[in-house]
């Protein structure tokens, strides 16, 4: 509920073309050329960066003031943009030849490409891109949202080095809180301030959503102009997805009279849609190099895996709640108890569940109520109006009168509701009421400052102290918990109504299979955005000058900790195997030679909290395994024991041989403070690393609370190395054989690029991409692919008639999913085999095998 929102708040404001500025920020130079390779815009201060003699005019080929190799790689950035929201970027840029190094984004705007750059951080780049890894690490240690946001706040306050940074959650109602903060000691604090929802106009909502990125340098500078301003058809330069883009002068005078000197902000999208802002501000100008700021970036779209990593646990767990209390009821109402008699019971349920003041029951025409609720016939006179005014789903308000005029009478008695509509179309429903109430809600600054009067200009609110406002009439809320809860309810009682009229068994089946995939689905998007990420890092290889590896190697850490999730999420996030785990990372670099991988021991399960630092560690020892030791070698093994001490903690024990001479290294990276400190450090356990001529060994102590007895049913020893496969020999000899011809279909544009760059890589000659069934199908009919990669779930659509096309066509295919289970069921479709979400070259590269 918004206390403060009208119709013609804010009209100036929210209709602020802020993407049509014409001007940007002084930092930095921008570029607009047409299709002809020619400027067509220029921002004033271009001539001054690039030192050229005068600024370029309109017409100027480009060609003519980029020197050449530059020219081809801002070309090259420009032909892989992924659509019209995105952006590439290039690093460390040598724009004229004259070694000034810029960094880089290119856009595409309205038919017109835009470049932009400022100065690189020559000597702060490399150790920008060092932060990625321990960035990630720490926010996903992170267990509940309160620590994930005061991690976040603080990690990007060391980063950035900003006075202030704050994560600010969105309501309902648009208004925004405060909900945690790390800032100078000097600063007042701005935790739990609420602010209304006109701070941020709809208009810059919907940019944010875009372009999730914004930095103001500093707020006293003067923008610099963009000419001409306008194009050749009198229309403005777009400048959504600029980083340099100026800022409206009401919202620069907004955040002085905060006093704020400069500002940076990251939209925290969920679902596609605005859930929050990670927001800072400094005292004075500030302005942090673009790859400081693009670590920034990343930091936030790891911050909105792990909280939606968060929210599902904490669905699961309300499910659960919400789970007993359908299964109590649905008990107590087997023996046939009418609807209308069994209020008192239900009420007895749902005491400490839903917290309520008074309840009524109105079914097959009889009222039933008890506590603060109306009379009879004041229910009677609002039932009809309950279904057509509020709809036919669960609804809730902190004052019913608002909506129902009918409820107006009995306001000062029950002033909110909880509606739970039991039938499409009739009255019967059951609904929650709480008295109104007093109560203070605390904002910065006075939220009546926030908006104008029509026909005058509105003035930025120049206080922003704690401003107290008591709300009278309207009851507290009902928190989104306590909805879900009552949304369940609500399908326990329909229920309850179906099995009196004999329905009960098809709808219970129907619930629970819609529960399941309700599961699946949320898992799937977990999934989906850790495959989105290593994606990303991947396709950004290219652009990290001086430090060409980092994206492999992040992207191996991301799909360390993917594995690990999957382990744990198909236990219900409880633990999992150790051996399982080892399996996985090892087999990348064996292969069906197991021989190479030689585990003894018996099996533990390891808890989730300690299962993802021993994902990491097992990880980069196999890295550092496959680059410089035992498995870089055909004939190199490892060798893995598992053992349990007198005390009960888990002994590890890691040994190499067969592989090149080891010897210790001058320098210890990330990978290899992962390796000697995690255990130590976040375990308590012990680590010891020991680089023999022979090849590298390793102890390990996993303290004893760290592990769980598997059952005696799960229960397993390692077991014996199995024979080597000649046919996967010959194939790792080379003797395979890549396919001509690769269909890929996908619906993520980024996942689809990255897979057609690793099939390439692999030696596929040709690969066509499709996003869709119709897309898929038309490909089939214009050329035969020899193989063919599918994404089980694109979109809204399922891919089983592609399947179905490839399986009669026999044409050879696997199906790519985010799925955590099901991948027996992919087996009717026809598939080889299912590959995983996320994945990259090395898997892809097993599955080509015999194609």
């Amino acid at each position: 509920m918004n206390l403060h929102q009208r119709p013609d708040s804010l009209t100036e404001c929210d209709r602020e073309a802020i993407h049509h500025i014409a001007a940007i920020q002084s930092f930095g130079g921008l570029i607009a050329v047409d299709a002809q390779g020619c400027v067509a815009h220029a921002s004033a201060n271009v001539g001054a960066l690039l030192g050229l003699a005068e600024p370029p005019a309109p017409g100027t080929p480009l060609a003519r003031i980029i020197a050449p190799p530059a020219l081809a790689m801002i070309e090259a950035a420009l032909a892989g943009l992924a659509g019209v929201d995105t952006l590439e970027r290039r690093f460390g840029v040598d724009l004229t030849g004259q070694n000034a190094l810029f960094d880089c984004a290119v856009h595409r705007s309205c038919g017109l490409s835009i470049i932009e750059f400022e100065p690189h951080a020559r000597n702060d780049f490399a150790d920008h891109v060092s932060m990625i890894v321990p960035v990630i690490a720490q926010l996903e240690q992170a267990s509940t949202l309160a620590a994930l946001c005061d991690t976040a706040a603080r990690l990007v306050r060391q980063m950035t080095g900003y006075d202030r940074v704050m994560i600010y959650r969105f309501h309902p109602d648009e208004s925004g809180e405060v909900i945690a903060e790390d800032r100078h000691n000097a600063l007042e604090p701005f935790l739990g301030l609420r602010y209304p929802a006109a701070d941020i106009p709809q208009q810059a909502r919907e940019l944010f959503r875009r372009n999730r990125f914004r930095i103001i340098a500093d707020m006293n500078a003067e923008a610099v102009p963009i000419i001409p301003a306008l194009g050749p058809d009198d229309t403005p330069l777009d400048l959504s997805m600029s980083m340099l883009r100026s800022h409206s002068k009401m919202h620069l005078a907004y955040m002085r009279n905060m006093g704020v000197g400069a500002s940076l902000a990251i939209a925290i999208v969920r679902h596609d849609r605005l859930w929050g802002m990670i927001s800072c501000h400094h005292r004075e100008a500030r302005l942090p190099p673009y790859s400081l700021r693009t670590v920034a970036e990343l930091l936030s779209q790891t911050f909105s895996l792990m909280l939606d990593r968060i929210l599902v646990a904490q669905a699961e767990t309300l499910r659960e709640r919400a789970r007993q209390l359908n299964d109590r009821l649905l008990l107590r109402l087997a023996g046939g108890v009418t609807l209308a008699d069994s209020l008192p019971m239900i009420e007895e349920l749902l005491r400490g569940t839903i917290q309520h003041d008074g309840i009524s029951l109105f079914a097959d025409g009889e009222y039933r109520a008890s506590g603060e609720a109306p009379e009879e016939a004041e229910f009677r006179a609002l039932a009809p109006l309950l279904a057509t005014t509020l709809g036919g789903a669960t609804h809730a308000t902190t004052r019913l009168a608002d909506a129902v005029p009918e409820a107006a009478p009995f306001a000062h008695r029950a002033a909110g509701a909880l509606v739970l509509p039991l039938s499409r179309g009739t009255r019967d429903s059951l609904v929650l009421w709480r008295r109104p109430l007093d109560r203070t809600v605390t904002w910065a600054g006075d939220p009546t400052k926030a908006v104008a009067a029509p026909g005058e200009l509105l003035q930025p609110r120049a206080s922003f102290a704690a401003w107290a406002e008591t709300v009278r009439g309207h009851s507290a809320e009902w928190s989104a918990e306590e909805c879900e809860i009552a949304a369940r309810l609500r399908r326990t009682l329909i229920e309850v109504i179906l099995r009196m009229s004999a329905d009960l068994t098809r709808e219970r089946a129907r619930a629970a299979e819609q529960q399941d995939l309700l599961i699946a689905e949320l898992n799937h998007r977990v999934r989906n955005i850790l495959g989105l990420i290593r994606a990303l890092v991947a396709q950004s290889q290219a652009e990290a000058l001086s430090v060409p590896g980092f994206a492999a190697i992040i992207g191996g850490r991301i799909a360390a900790l993917a594995s690990a999730h999957d382990n744990i999420t198909a236990k219900n996030w409880g633990p999992a195997s150790l051996l399982r785990l080892i399996e996985a990372e090892l087999a990348p670099y064996c292969g069906t030679d197991r021989a190479r991988l030689r585990l003894s021991g018996e099996d533990v399960m390891v808890v989730p909290e300690a299962y993802t630092i021993l994902a990491l560690v097992v990880h980069e020892l196999a890295t550092n395994s496959a680059k410089y030791g035992s498995l870089s070698s055909r004939a190199g093994t490892v060798e893995v024991a598992l053992a349990r001490t007198a005390f009960g903690d888990l002994a590890l024990r890691w040994r190499e041989a067969g592989g090149p001479p080891v010897s210790a290294p001058t320098r210890h990276g990330f990978g290899s403070t992962i390796i000697t400190r995690s255990i130590p450090h976040d375990l308590g356990g012990e680590a010891d690393v020991r680089y023999k001529l022979a090849g590298v060994e390793a102890e390990f102590l996993v303290p004893a609370r760290y592990l769980a007895l598997a059952d005696a049913g799960a229960r397993r020893t390692a077991a014996p190395a199995p024979q080597s496969d000649p046919a996967r020999a010959g194939a790792q000899d080379g003797t395979g054989q890549a396919p001509e011809r690769v269909l890929v279909v996908e619906d993520s544009i980024i996942i689809a690029l990255d897979t057609e760059e690793n099939l390439k890589r692999l030696g596929v000659a040709e690969v066509r991409i499709e996003s869709s069934v119709a897309g898929a199908l038309t490909a089939l009919a214009e050329a035969r692919p020899d193989f063919a990669i599918i994404d089980f779930n694109l979109g809204g659509e399922s891919s089983e008639p592609i399947a179905a096309a490839l399986r009669a066509a026999g044409v050879r295919f696997v199906l790519a999913t985010g799925y955590a289970e099901g991948a027996g069921g992919f087996e009717r479709l026809g598939a080889d085999a299912v590959l995983r979400k996320p994945y990259g070259m090395t898997e892809i590269e097993r599955l080509l095998v015999g194609a």
